[in-house]
C-alpha cells in the first residue's frame, strides 16, 4: 500500500511541478537559470556539510567506543539519502538500506538496526525544531494569524506523534512488529525472529539511556538543517537576485519542513516548488524566481544523489558476487 501511495504521489507531484512551471512559462524560468551560466552548478557545494554532520549525528546513537568507522557510516548515510530522494520508498527504504550496508560491512545487526530506528526519530525531532524556527520567521513576514496558528497546531500534533513513537520504541518496537506479523501470517519465519527483535529493542533502550549523546545528536541534525540555508542563499545570489540570509532561512525552513511532512510524494516534487512560490510571495519575491531557485537546488540530485544510488548498486553487486563465489566454493 505504501509503495502504491508513493507511485500515486510521484505522478501527482510531477503533474503539479510541471503545471507550476508551465504557469510561469518554461522560457521565463529557464532563462533565469541559464543566464547565470556555469556558476549555478556550484550550488550543490552548499549541501556538502549535510552528509558530514549527518554522519556525526548518527554515530552518536551507537554505544561509545562501538561506533562504526566514519567512512562506513558516511557511505551508508549517502546511499540511504539517495534512495529516499530518488526512489518512491516513502522516505523509509533508505533507512533500511543504511542498516543493511552497516551489517554487510561487519557491524552487528541489532546495533545497526536500532541506530536507524532512533536516527529516524532524531531526524523528525530536527525537522520539528527547524520548522518552529521557520514559524518564528513566519510571524515576522506574515500577518496571517490563522496560518501561524495552523502551523503551530500541526507541529504540536507532529510532536505528540513522535513522543508516542518514542514510547513505543522503549516498550519494544521490534518485538511489537514481529508479534503482529506472526499473528497475521502465522508463519514460523517470524517466530524465529523474536530473539533478534529482543536484541534490537535492548539496543534501542540503551540508546535512549544515553540522553546526553541523544541530545547532541539532535543538535547536530538541527545545525545541519540550518546550514542548508546556504543553498537557497547561494542559488538566489548566482541567479542574480540576492536575498538576505533571514529570507533564505525562512524559505529553506518552511519549504524543507513541508517537503518532509509530505513524505508520501517522492522527493517532494511539486510540493517544494509550490511552497517556494507561496512563501516567496510573503517576502515579495516573484514566482518565476522562486521556481528557478527550487530547480537550481535540485541540481544536487544529479551531482550527489545519483552517485549515491550508483554506489549502492555497486555495493549490492559486490555482495551478491562474493556470496555467489562463496556458495560455489562450498558446493565444490
Amino acid at each position: 500500500m505504501a509503495k502504491l501511495l508513493s507511485y500515486i504521489g510521484l505522478v501527482i507531484g510531477l503533474a503539479v511541478m510541471t503545471g507550476l512551471i508551465a504557469w510561469q512559462g518554461i522560457g521565463e524560468v529557464s532563462d533565469i537559470i541559464l543566464s547565470s551560466g556555469w556558476p549555478i552548478l556550484l550550488v550543490p557545494l552548499a549541501w556538502c556539510p549535510t552528509p558530514i554532520l549527518g554522519t556525526v549525528s548518527w554515530r552518536l546513537l551507537f554505544e561509545p567506543g562501538l561506533e562504526p568507522a566514519f567512512k562506513d557510516t558516511f557511505m551508508a548515510l549517502w546511499m540511504g539519502r539517495a534512495i529516499n530522494t530518488l526512489l518512491p520508498v516513502a522516505s523509509l527504504g533508505g533507512e533500511v538500506v543504511k542498516a543493511r550496508m552497516l551489517i554487510l560491512w561487519g557491524h552487528p545487526k541489532p546495533e545497526a538496526s536500532a541506530s536507524v530506528v532512533v536516527d529516524k526519530t532524531v531526524q523528525v525531532f530536527g525537522v520539528i525544531i527547524w520548522g518552529l524556527i521557520g514559524v518564528t520567521l513566519l510571524v515576522h513576514y506574515s500577518v496571517e494569524q490563522d496560518l501561524i496558528a495552523a502551523a503551530l497546531i500541526g507541529f504540536a500534533v507532529l510532536g505528540a506523534g513522535v513522543a508516542g513513537f518514542v514510547l513505543v520504541q522503549k516498550a519494544g518496537i521490534a518485538r511489537v512488529i514481529i508479534n503482529s506479523a506472526h499473528k497475521v501470517t502465522k508463519a514460523g519465519y517470524f517466530e524465529n525472529l523474536k530473539d533478534g527483535a529482543d536484541r534490537v529493542d535492548e539496543c534501542v533502550r540503551g540508546t535512549y539511556a544515553r540522553p546526553g549523546r541523544l541530545a547532541l545528536s539532535i543538535f547536530w541534525r538541527v545545525l545541519t538543517l540550518v546550514l542548508q540555508t546556504a543553498e537557497v542563499w547561494a542559488a538566489a545570489y548566482i541567479l542574480g537576485h540576492p536575498i538576505s540570509i533571514m529570507e533564505a532561512m525562512f524559505l529553506k525552513s518552511m519549504t524543507s519542513t513541508l517537503s518532509d511532512v509530505a513524505f508520501v510524494i517522492p522527493n517532494a516534487y511539486g510540493i517544494q516548488e509550490g511552497a517556494f512560490v507561496v512563501l516567496g510571495a510573503m517576502v515579495g519575491l516573484p514566482p518565476d524566481l522562486m521556481l528557478a531557485i527550487s530547480l537550481s537546488i535540485r541540481i544536487r540530485e544529479l551531482f550527489i544523489d545519483l552517485p549515491g544510488l550508483a554506489l549502492w548498486q555497486h555495493a549490492e553487486g559486490n555482495h551478491f558476487f562474493k556470496k555467489r563465489k562463496s556458495s560455489a566454493r562450498g558446493a565444490s
